[in-house]
């Protein structure tokens, strides 16, 4: 099959597109033919080094969505020619993926392989940002960076959905009206202007209740300064560099703050909360109140392209390869 290889860390060039052995499922794993594969920023940081590898080489890619080729011994939950999409470290960017069947969920019939590959990463994310990490409820005011970015899309519409104040920022005019018309209700040019004291402005001073950075370094420590007293500060991603060590007084100088750094294979390390995770994540799409736009496409050959767009910050939406 084919498959993009890493052989050493760096940038999009060592993105390499390969023949590779088809390996069969083991016990407790089963192999997905991928119809569609996601590309997310945390392939980026497995591609550079920010995230280590297990080992090198190896093929890169952490979300993708197919059909089920085969099944390993004592799996009972999936059967060849189930509809799925998965997360899993490692091994997506490829033909053919053998994937461990608790990383594995089914896809209802109104959820397309372009639309898992596009969202599933990125909506549980969304998912437990919104609902675990700080329950956002009615009445909540909140601030997400990257408001036109895969999860800040998905962040906004959903966060919406359940009655909260929405305050994006985004890094373009096109940006700024892709994110107003997916419903943020303010969105701030912070290439344009001073975004804390915007957030100051539209809260009157109060602040946010927690800010969703998925940027980092060009963002932080700012962020801080947007929050209310007792305020949460999220930091999920590392867009544009990762958050070097910070004197931790900060948090009690600007407020009593409190301040995470999640990753998706905590919140989802059991399968019943995966499944439910889904489950949330699945029912706003499928009922048409999260849209899922896949604004980008390239051949599974032409990763090392689609690197380059998402590090170009020109990209919004999902971008997917297609095997």
């Amino acid at each position: 099959m084919n498959a993009i290889v890493v052989h050493a860390y760096g940038g999009p060039e060592v993105l390499s597109f390969e023949t590779v052995p088809v390996r069969q499922p083991g016990p407790g794993e089963v192999l997905v033919a991928n119809k569609a594969v996601g590309v997310n920023y945390i392939d980026t940081y497995f591609r550079s080094g920010v995230y280590k590898a297990p080992q090198l080489p190896f093929v890169l890619g952490n979300e993708a969505a197919g059909e089920i080729e085969a099944v390993g011994e004592g799996v009972d939950e999936f059967v060849p020619g189930d509809r799925v999409a998965y997360t899993h470290t490692l091994g997506a960017y490829a033909e053919r993926t053998v994937v461990p069947a608790k990383s594995v969920v089914k896809l209802p019939g109104s959820i397309g392989f372009e639309t898992a590959a596009g969202s599933l990463l990125k909506g549980l994310t969304a998912e437990y940002l919104l609902h675990r990490t700080f329950k956002v409820e009615p009445g909540h005011t909140i601030l997400i960076h990257a408001a036109a970015g895969g999860v800040g899309l998905i962040l906004t519409q959903w966060a919406k959905l359940i009655g909260a104040t929405v305050i994006g920022t985004a890094g373009s005019p096109e940006k700024v009206e892709l994110a107003r018309a997916n419903g943020a209700d303010h969105v701030i040019d912070y290439t344009k202007e001073d975004f804390v004291a915007r957030v100051r402005e539209i809260t009157e001073g109060r602040g946010v209740d927690v800010v969703y950075d998925g940027v980092g370094k060009a963002t932080f420590p700012a962020s801080l300064d947007t929050l209310r007293p007792l305020g949460l500060f999220v930091s999920f991603g590392n867009a544009s560099g990762v958050i070097e060590a910070f004197d931790i007084l900060l948090l009690s100088q600007k407020g009593s703050l409190y301040a995470t750094r999640p990753t998706l294979n905590v919140y989802t390390a059991h399968r019943e909360t995966l499944l439910e995770q889904a489950e949330n994540l699945f029912g706003v799409i499928g009922g048409g109140k999260v849209n899922i736009a896949v604004n980008a496409r390239f051949p599974l050959r032409e990763a090392a392209d689609a690197h380059r767009a998402l590090a170009s910050r020109k990209t919004t939406g999902a971008t997917v390869l297609l095997p």
